[in-house]
């Protein structure tokens, strides 16, 4: 027992800002998951429904958020059943586009678990495995065809095409469908997630770095992100431990500035540096010092709770769907009409 508290203590020791805040994020997303599961049971069971359903949970449909925008953009209206998933894929855009896919190494709490897998196994193995560059290259491709697949269907689609699908009965409990996906497990399904945890003890960020379409989307809007890790060249003792400690596999020591998509903004680089201002993290042409990872993670959650609050006090979190029509739908939910609507991919 006293071996295990010291274990504890020197975890939390090792603990950094951001870690403390993707932990937060994780802790929050957890709860918001307690919630929705409670909320769902209690709607199913027929009568009055004292929890509120959580707008939090739309943060897992992606897709669905993706083809709102599209939406959005190209008839103004905003996505009245699941509102609150374009509100996050928004903020992770921006966030990218700020500080250069800052989203998924401090807020996204997949990110935030993944993170945890690898450590942990590198503790119990004593390394984790780095898959050699003929092969890691190809795989890494995985991801960005996915996302390929999906802005593809979202671009094959009318505007008539996804005012349908948003309307239709399977989109309105799309939320419910993600939860049943775990929580109704098929054999297949709990193969796959093994597979991805195994390979997550083994692999850094296994899941992000080869199989994530959201962070692809997060990498593409990093390119254009003004911020980037800068090494001087003058005052680097070349001792590489910023490339050891990267968890994206970076040259860190060998670059003069990091423009890599793969970059999450972690700064763990500039955290293990033993040579004060070899490392920063600045916006291009700037000459004033880069940023801190407190003043950068100070920044990220103001820009969070600001969104978030902005999209409450507009409308534009809180799904339009009343509880009486979520309980009716779900005594549904395992219905024909409840299936995924075909989506025809038209060529050009």
């Amino acid at each position: 027992m006293q071996s295990m508290r010291i274990t504890v203590k020197s975890v939390v020791r090792k603990l950094n800002i951001r870690n403390w805040i993707q932990l937060g994020m994780f802790a929050l997303t957890t709860g918001i998951g307690l919630q929705f599961y409670l909320f769902v049971r209690q709607a199913s069971m027929g009568g009055p429904v004292t929890i509120s359903r959580p707008g939090g949970v739309e943060g897992f449909l992606p897709i669905g958020a993706l083809i709102g925008w599209k939406r959005f953009v190209v008839t103004g209206e905003w996505d009245a059943v699941h509102p609150a998933a374009m509100v996050i894929l928004g903020f992770a855009l921006l966030v990218s586009l700020l500080f250069h896919k800052s989203f998924c190494s401090w807020i996204c709490p997949v990110g935030a678990l993944s993170e945890g897998m690898w450590k942990l196994g590198g503790k119990i193995t004593g390394k984790n495995v780095r898959i050699h560059p003929f092969i890691d290259y190809p795989l890494r491709s995985i991801k960005y065809l996915l996302l390929l697949f999906f802005v593809y269907v979202a671009c094959s689609m009318g505007a008539d095409e996804i005012s349908a699908f948003i309307q239709s009965p399977y989109y309105k409990m799309a939320d419910v469908k993600m939860l049943h996906f775990f929580t109704r497990m098929s054999l297949t399904t709990a193969v796959v997630l093994g597979v991805l945890t195994v390979g997550s003890l083994i692999f850094r960020n296994f899941w992000c770095r080869y199989f994530c379409p959201y962070g692809a989307l997060m990498g593409i809007a990093a390119v254009f992100s003004p911020w980037r890790i800068h090494r001087h060249e003058q005052v680097c003792i070349n001792c590489e431990k910023c490339t050891q400690a990267c968890p994206s596999h970076l040259p860190v020591s060998r670059k003069n500035r990091i423009n890599s998509p793969e970059c999450t903004g972690c700064m763990d680089c500039i955290s293990v540096c033993p040579k004060k201002d070899a490392l920063e993290f600045k916006r291009m042409g700037g000459k004033n010092a880069g940023l801190t990872t407190g003043a950068m993670g100070t920044t990220i959650i103001l820009i969070f709770i600001g969104v978030v609050y902005a999209a409450q006090i507009t409308g534009h979190w809180q799904s339009m769907i009343s509880p009486h029509e979520f309980s009716m739908r779900l005594r549904m939910i395992d219905s024909p009409e409840l299936v995924h609507p075909a989506v025809n991919l038209k060529t050009k």
